[in-house]
């Protein structure tokens, strides 16, 4: 282990690298509860997608450990997941069959993308403006998601929207998101999951002693099998349609940049950057996100992508890959507990939501927002990603509007090929929509 791992190497020790991965898995564990709350809205079973999610946690960060060597930890991606329900399944009214299928492409592509050494001209090709915008609008959306499912925010025909009925479930949701909140800002390790456990309890009386006819929290049990019922259910050639192009390129899109910015980030922080001051194996790294999407679609999730909350077990010494190993391991229990989890409402899951879009939301300093050529179609992405509860028409009009922008001020040359390629794209799929 320890030449596999070199820990003398990277000032390690095997007792630091275990509390790191458990630190890590405390951090990120929220997603097996968060990411079936959410896909089961597309129409997936939840005991199903709950299995998905623990497979490609596990085998997505045991392949970043082993073959990457990085303390980094993969799970299906908040934003790509709420993409993926809200606009592909909900919004183009897509089966969701055929938009694993289309994940299934996406993954294929990343990974040649990633062989191929392709994404650094296509990251080049992409104005940094827009990233930084287009990970705040995807904050944003991912924030409203959550205050909706707690029906804190509603529909209102006088006013569009609205704030919701202070009502027994929109209180205790609140109790649950100041808690959370609470525990993050004093850095508290599975700050969001003990966030989420207090706001299940307190769930608990409402419509079984109090505050509305049903019960919002039902227990069915602790232990289960597994449900595979979602193994290789996927429509990989209805997929296969020029209508899905803008689909399968959204999803390249933002997991390819997501995984990026969080390796560049994680490995920044953690000095974890090879001779040339790039982060440490980042080809392999992307090629083990690359394996994680393609992974996901077969066994029945949205992609899978390396996730910033391994900061926390990288915080508490985490340097290499037998960090995201623990961390891998640790998922395999929850295999088992899918009757359990089943009794997390959706308001126990919604201040998560919330919360993850400060996070998110943290890239728009990095804008300038004092040149308007850039700080405009930074802006159109960032709004139209909520606005229009999708994350294509936010990617689309943010590129067009840059490209546009550009040209008109006298500023073509900053305009890559690439870049002109991605265009034909963005009007493709306004044509096709």
């Amino acid at each position: 282990m320890e030449q596999f791992f070199q820990l003398k190497k990277n000032n390690t020790t095997i007792a630091t690298e275990v509390i790191a991965g458990a630190s890590s898995f405390l951090a990120t564990s929220y997603i097996i509860v968060v990411n079936p709350s959410i896909l089961s809205q597309a129409g997936m079973p939840f005991a199903a997608v709950l299995t998905a999610t623990i497979l490609v946690s596990f085998f997505s960060s045991l392949m970043m450990g082993l073959y990457a060597k990085n303390p980094i930890l993969v799970a299906p991606g908040m934003g790509l997941n709420a993409f993926f329900t809200f606009t592909v399944v909900l919004g183009m009214k897509v089966p969701w069959q055929t938009a694993l299928g289309a994940v299934f492409w996406s993954g294929i592509i990343f990974l040649l993308l990633s062989i191929f050494n392709i994404r650094t001209h296509i990251v080049k090709a992409i104005p940094k403006q827009l990233r930084y915008a287009i990970t705040a609008g995807i904050g944003l959306f991912i924030t409203l998601i959550g205050f909706t499912s707690a029906k804190f925010i509603v529909a209102n025909p006088a006013t569009i929207i609205g704030i919701g009925a202070l009502k027994p479930a929109l209180v205790t949701f609140l109790a649950g998101f100041f808690v959370m909140a609470v525990l993050l800002i004093r850095k508290a390790k599975g700050a969001i999951l003990f966030g989420i456990l207090f706001t299940t309890l307190a769930a608990y009386p409402i419509g079984r002693y109090w505050g509305g006819a049903d019960p919002l929290v039902s227990y069915k049990g602790v232990f289960g099998m597994p449900n595979f019922s979602l193994l290789f259910n996927l429509d990989i050639i209805g997929s296969l349609k020029w209508s899905f192009l803008p689909v399968i390129f959204a999803f390249v899109f933002t997991d390819m940049f997501d995984s990026l910015s969080t390796f560049i980030g994680l490995s920044e922080a953690a000095n974890l950057l090879d001779e040339n001051g790039e982060p440490q194996n980042v080809k392999q790294s992307l090629l083990t996100d690359a394996v994680s999407t393609t992974l996901a679609s077969l066994v029945g999730s949205s992609p899978g992508t390396a996730y910033i909350e391994s900061a926390v077990g990288i915080g508490s010494g985490g340097r290499t890959g037998l960090t995201a190993v623990v961390g891998a391991l640790l998922f395999l229990p929850f295999l088992f507990l899918a009757p359990l989890l089943s009794i997390v409402p959706s308001i126990a899951t919604a201040p998560a939501l919330v919360l993850v879009g400060v996070f998110m939301l943290q890239s728009v300093i990095k804008i300038n927002w004092t040149r308007l050529d850039d700080a405009i179609p930074a802006f159109l992405a960032l709004v139209l990603i909520p606005f229009t509860y999708s994350i294509t028409q936010g990617i689309i009009w943010g590129f067009l509007s840059f490209t546009i922008l550009k040209v008109c001020s006298g500023k073509a040359k900053e305009i890559s090929p690439a870049l002109w390629i991605i265009d034909a794209f963005a009007i493709m799929a306004l044509i096709l929509a």
